[in-house]
C-alpha cells in the first residue's frame, strides 16, 4: 500500500511527495524501497503489486523498476479497507488461489529477518487453514491512528468456527 498522503509527517511529507516516497532515514532510499526491497527476499518481483493513488504513479515508477502492470490504482481514496477490498478483487482475478500478503510502505522494520520468518509462517498457515493471517506489534501507548489485534492469548488466535488455534 503507497496510497497515503503522509500527513501525519507534515510539513516534510506533502501530498505530492508523502513520506513514503521521501528518504526521511538519510539512508538514499525512501521506506517505499526499502520495503519493495525487503519483499524481493521473499517474493518474485512480478508478484509484487503496488496498491497506490493516480497522483503517485510516476513516483512509484520512478523509485522502482516495476511493471506498470503491477500497479494498482485506487479509483478513489476511501481508507484502508475498500483499497484491500479492491485490490484483493483485481489480484484474485489474475489468480484465484494467490495467497496475498498486505504492508504499508511506509513501515520501518529494524528486524527484518524475524519479520520475514514470521511472514513466511504467517503465509504457510493462511495456505494450509484458507485463513486471513494479521500481524501486529505490541503497543507502548495508545494511539488514536493506529489499529488494534484483539487476541485470545500470546500464541496465537483461535477459530471460533473449529474451536482450534493457530500458532504463529
Amino acid at each position: 500500500m503507497a496510497g497515503g498522503v503522509g500527513s501525519r509527517f507534515w510539513p516534510k511529507s506533502r501530498s505530492n511527495y508523502p513520506k513514503q516516497f521521501i528518504d526521511i532515514l538519510g539512508t538514499g532510499q525512501s521506506l517505499f524501497q526499502i520495503t519493495y526491497a525487503r519483499f524481493l527476499k521473499i517474493c518474485d518481483p512480478a508478484q509484487i503489486y503496488v496498491l497506490t493513488d493516480d497522483n503517485y504513479v510516476n513516483l512509484v515508477l520512478n523509485q522502482l523498476s516495476l511493471d506498470r502492470d503491477n500497479i494498482i490504482v485506487e479509483p478513489s481514496r476511501n481508507n484502508t479497507a475498500p483499497c484491500l477490498a479492491y485490490a484483493n478483487a483485481k489480484i484474485s482475478k489474475l489468480n484465484p488461489e494467490a495467497t496475498i500478503v498486505v504492508t504499508p510502505s511506509d513501515h520501518l522494520i529494524l528486524r527484518e529477518d524475524e519479520f520475514l520468518s514470521k511472514v513466511g509462517v504467517a503465509l504457510t498457515c493462511a495456505e494450509a487453514n484458507n485463513a486471513l493471517i494479521t500481524l501486529g506489534i505490541k503497543p507502548t501507548r495508545p494511539d488514536i491512528g493506529y489499529g488494534y489485534i484483539k487476541h485470545e492469548n500470546e500464541q496465537g488466535v483461535k477459530n471460533k468456527e473449529r474451536g482450534d488455534e493457530v500458532k504463529l
